[in-house]
């Protein structure tokens, strides 16, 4: 019998994503904290864009922090490479 540790983030009770590892449980909860904190932000803006774009648009910038944070200090828009993900997906964000 094997026993595996599995670690599942969850948000307003329902089960997002489920990882092997704690770290990177932890790195996708921060990403969805930052997806949140930027969907008032963008939703001020004169974008005119319907609910489920500006979701998709907070979620793509949480998920390329990095990258855009480079562009916001000046910096060029090279592509990172894709790290390599041991992730299981349980439920699409909605």
């Amino acid at each position: 019998m094997a026993v595996i540790t599995k670690f599942v983030v969850v948000r307003e009770g329902v089960e997002k994503m489920t990882f092997t590892s704690k770290k990177e449980a932890d790195a996708y909860d921060k990403m969805l904290d930052i997806a949140d904190n930027l969907l008032p932000f963008i939703e001020q803006s004169e974008l005119e864009l319907d609910d489920n774009a500006t979701e998709k648009l907070c979620f793509y910038l949480a998920e390329n922090k990095n990258q855009l944070m480079n562009l916001l200090k000046g910096g060029s828009a090279e592509k990172q490479p894709a790290a390599k993900k041991t992730t299981k997906k349980t439920e699409p964000k909605s």
